[in-house]
């Protein structure tokens, strides 16, 4: 299943002439997620080639402007285009308030169900195949990071040794391919007598940070990540400004992908101060190799992880 990540915007604070401000997309099993909603987030979205009528939820990090202020554009265009779906919000405290709020700057009145979810720490959202969870972050307002796990497939189902036993295709099927032991006559086939545990997969995930001092209590959220994405607003020559505005720097996150046993790290919300990123990147590169800049309109497709034995916790 196709699994693509879309970096709309890369800048913090104010937009540049190169950088849009900061919103990722996720497009996964036919739905888009978004993650926080800068300035011009619709329009990068076209410029993805991204659907904004698909999108299904919106999750804000917390409600900085740079974070937030696209919203009343983005809902006074699904309006406009008469979306019919309903679309989900998840944002910390007073997400209802400020969603109403983004509501009356559009001066609109929405064709179409909005549904509002306070974040809170742990899952918020299951769907058939996935889930998303949130955790908080060390900012110097209400803020949150998210992870994105796809479940994990323990084996695979074997379809000719269910026939073999005498099973017939439909429900009994499904059961045994999740792991249910099913009575057939007067048999009681066991799930290891029709799957391969050899040819399990574990789920990929993608964790998104995008404001925040690094700290080691979200560590064990992000840990094993695909792709970590993660605010770097500053290099380390900037550490004085990273710790008054509650920030990280390259060589921090570095350092953090590292502990957490990350695979990729894709840096992105950068200062405006920096318009070139060559000192960022090669300060993490010393301590994180698989460090890249998840610079505007960067689209990353995410293959499935390689075939191993899963242990099912």
């Amino acid at each position: 299943m196709e699994l693509k990540i879309f970096f709309l915007g890369s800048g913090c604070s104010a937009p540049t002439k190169a950088r849009n401000l900061t919103s990722i997309a996720m497009q996964y099993s036919g739905k888009v997620f978004l993650f926080d909603c800068a300035e011009g987030t619709q329009q990068q979205m076209m410029r993805a080639n991204v659907s904004y009528m698909k999108l299904d939820s919106i999750f804000f990090s917390h409600f900085h402007a740079d974070h937030f202020l696209g919203l009343p554009g983005l809902l006074a265009t699904m309006t406009m285009y008469e979306r019919d779906m309903p679309l989900n919000i998840y944002g910390p405290k007073s997400v209802e308030k400020k969603v109403a709020l983004a509501i009356e700057i559009a001066g609109i009145m929405p064709c179409f169900k909005i549904n509002t979810f306070e974040i809170k720490k742990g899952f918020l959202l299951r769907g058939d195949n996935f889930t998303i969870s949130a955790f908080p972050l060390k900012h110097n307002t209400s803020c949150y990071g998210f992870t994105f796990k796809e479940n994990d497939k323990i084996a695979e189902f074997v379809k000719e040794k269910a026939i073999a036993l005498g099973i017939p295709e439909g429900p009994l099927f499904a059961k045994l391919q999740h792991g249910e032991a099913v009575k057939f006559g007067s048999k009681t086939i066991k799930p290891e007598e029709v799957l391969d545990y050899s040819k399990g997969r574990r789920g990929r995930k993608v964790s998104i940070v995008l404001d925040t001092r690094p700290h080691e209590s979200y560590i064990e959220n992000i840990a094993a990540s695909d792709i970590l994405i993660h605010e770097s607003v500053f290099a380390s020559i900037d550490m004085d400004r990273a710790l008054d505005t509650a920030h990280s720097t390259a060589l921090e996150v570095a350092e953090l992908a590292n502990k957490a046993k990350c695979k990729k790290l894709y840096l992105t919300h950068f200062s405006t101060r920096y318009e070139k990123l060559d000192a960022l990147l090669k300060e993490a590169r010393e301590v994180f190799p698989e460090t890249h800049i998840g610079k505007d309109l960067l689209i990353v497709n995410l293959p499935l992880n390689p075939k191993e034995r899963v242990v099912d916790n």
